[in-house]
């Protein structure tokens, strides 16, 4: 039977008529069962046997690949399929068991644009909440490749996709976040800020903040090095990930003593014409537009507040939270895990280990790093 195909089509009306609620439950006649589990069972596939095939692949050398006519195009496939293996979080952790980590990560090296980056995006599903492949990634020197694209690769796409694997590698894990400012990265977060890639600008905004976050000494280096004005410009992009990662920011360095008291003093100017033009925007808006840059409300808000120790217009006309808005914090996230891979899911209820540590689902949708 499986050498004939299955007829998915036939198969998925078969399946609903036994569970779309509409008839009464009867029993299964055992010819049915047989013909739908030899279905299945044919189509099954040994995810680890699958990584051991990949990572034989990707340890073959590329001129004996493109000898048997390997093309780039298949190996980007190739690692399309280990990207959605590596979704749950044991099949990460098996990557390396495999063998396969570290030809992945000698792909971050590749002639190829295109495998870099699919490479880069391969890397960011196997440490993304994951303590344990965040370590073996740094120990296997990972790193490394991924900052150099980062920093110096000729394409924007790879460096886009580095920033957001290195973002993935680094967050809730300390060895890391270490290497990541030893490694003085602030001119390439500069160049992404002054890029016309919105992608590339939302994951270098998201970092900046996360960095100021987790460490206040990083306020006063980045207000020296004259972030604020261009996040200041971002805060107008008409991105509205832009704008709201960009406020977001400028909410950190504002909330710190001495990094807020500089920004506020010497960005004085653009940083009043910003908010005022943001409050004109908003008040402008139409509802549905409104609804969807409630995030924008409330940052405007509390910057405003912060800068000048008074509630903004925005409070006074009702426009931070909507009449039918019960509250301006983030509800809680009652769906997400259920569209989510169940592995990966689990790893991030479960207690954090000495070096990293699972964010809640809600910031790590906000700060995700793909």
């Amino acid at each position: 039977m499986a050498g004939d195909g299955v007829k998915w089509d036939g198969l998925l009306k078969w399946s609903l008529s036994h569970s779309d609620g509409t008839r009464p439950p009867r029993n299964i006649r055992e010819e049915d069962r047989r013909w739908f589990m030899e279905a299945m069972q044919a189509h099954a596939v040994d995810v680890v046997k699958r990584m051991r095939e990949i990572t034989m692949v990707m340890r073959t050398p590329e001129e004996v690949l493109e000898a048997q006519g390997v093309t780039p195009s298949d190996i980007e496939g190739m690692l399309d399929e280990l990207h959605e293996h590596v979704e749950a979080i044991d099949m990460a952790n098996d990557l390396h068991s495999v063998g396969g980590l570290v030809p992945l990560l000698g792909y971050l090296r590749n002639s190829n644009a295109s495998i870099r980056g699919k490479a880069a995006e391969v890397v960011s599903t196997v440490v993304q909440n994951n303590p344990r492949s965040q370590q073996l990634v740094m120990e296997a020197s990972g790193f490394e490749p991924l900052l150099l694209n980062f920093t110096s690769d000729p394409d924007i796409t790879v460096r886009t996709k580095a920033l957001g694997a290195i973002s993935c590698l680094i967050r809730n894990y300390k060895a890391g976040t270490t290497a990541f400012r030893l490694a003085n990265p602030y001119s390439g977060l500069r160049d992404a800020l002054s890029s016309n890639n919105t992608r590339f600008q939302r994951k270098a905004l998201n970092l900046i903040q996360y960095l100021v976050q987790e460490n206040s000494s990083d306020c006063s280096v980045i207000a020296e090095l004259g972030f604020p004005r261009l996040m200041i410009h971002l805060a107008s992009s008409d991105d509205l990930e832009v704008r709201e990662a960009a406020l977001g920011g400028l909410l950190e360095l504002a909330r710190d003593g001495t990094a807020g008291n500089n920004i506020i003093s010497t960005e004085k100017d653009q940083l009043s014409q910003l908010l005022q033009n943001r409050i004109d925007d908003i008040r402008s808006m139409s509802p549905d537009d409104l609804r969807a840059a409630r995030e924008e409300r409330q940052l405007v808000d509390s910057l405003w507040s912060i800068c000048y120790n008074e509630p903004s217009v925005l409070r006074k006309e009702g426009l931070v939270v909507l009449s039918g808005e019960e509250s301006f914090e983030m509800p809680p996230d009652v769906a997400g895990r259920f569209f989510e891979p169940p592995l990966r899911a689990w790893a991030a209820k479960a207690p954090p280990s000495n070096e990293g540590q699972v964010w809640p689902t809600e910031q790590r949708k906000r700060h995700h790093c793909v």
